[in-house]
């Protein structure tokens, strides 16, 4: 069997009066991320990874920020048509291991639900889904609470079928 490593990065500002959507859920906090779709810095690294591991581009050739049908749309949406990429490529997703940067909100209390998210979407095991969390202490535009980040790194099987 064949496997393919894939890694991803995105980056968001975080603004007041915006909804915080990190790994698929709705976390309670006074900022948002700012995009053209629910901004999601999760998702959006996975997803990048995902293309990455082979070689389909990025997430801005797929899902462009000047097209209005993605304005504002749930990025669970955006992982699911990359898992569809992946799947017609005949790959399956073995593992996610991701970490997010961010000063606030804490994030681990939300894992257990991010990571169950990611896994029915991507039809794994949730187990398989690691989501780490940092802060940059206080340093940089992360730690003065002016964006966040998050890194993913993926392992891609092909299943021949």
């Amino acid at each position: 069997m064949s496997y393919r490593i894939g890694f991803g990065i995105d980056f968001h500002r975080l603004e007041e009066g915006r909804k915080l959507f990190i790994g698929g859920v709705e976390i309670p906090h006074s900022k948002g991320a700012i995009g053209h779709s629910d901004a999601d810095v999760l998702l959006h690294a996975i997803c990048d990874a995902m293309l990455g591991a082979l070689a389909l581009g990025d997430i801005g050739i797929h899902f462009p920020n000047t097209d209005d049908a993605y304005k504002n749309i749930d990025s669970k949406i955006l992982l699911k048509k990359v898992y569809e990429l992946i799947r017609q490529k005949k790959y399956r997703v073995v593992n996610i291991d991701s970490s997010i940067c961010l000063e606030a909100p804490k994030i681990m209390p939300h894992a257990t639900l991010m990571r169950t998210t990611i896994a029915a979407l991507l039809e794994i095991n949730v187990d398989d889904v690691s989501i780490k969390a940092t802060t940059t202490e206080k340093m940089g535009f992360a730690g003065r609470e002016e964006g966040l980040f998050a890194f993913a790194n993926v392992l891609l099987q092909n299943t021949g079928v």
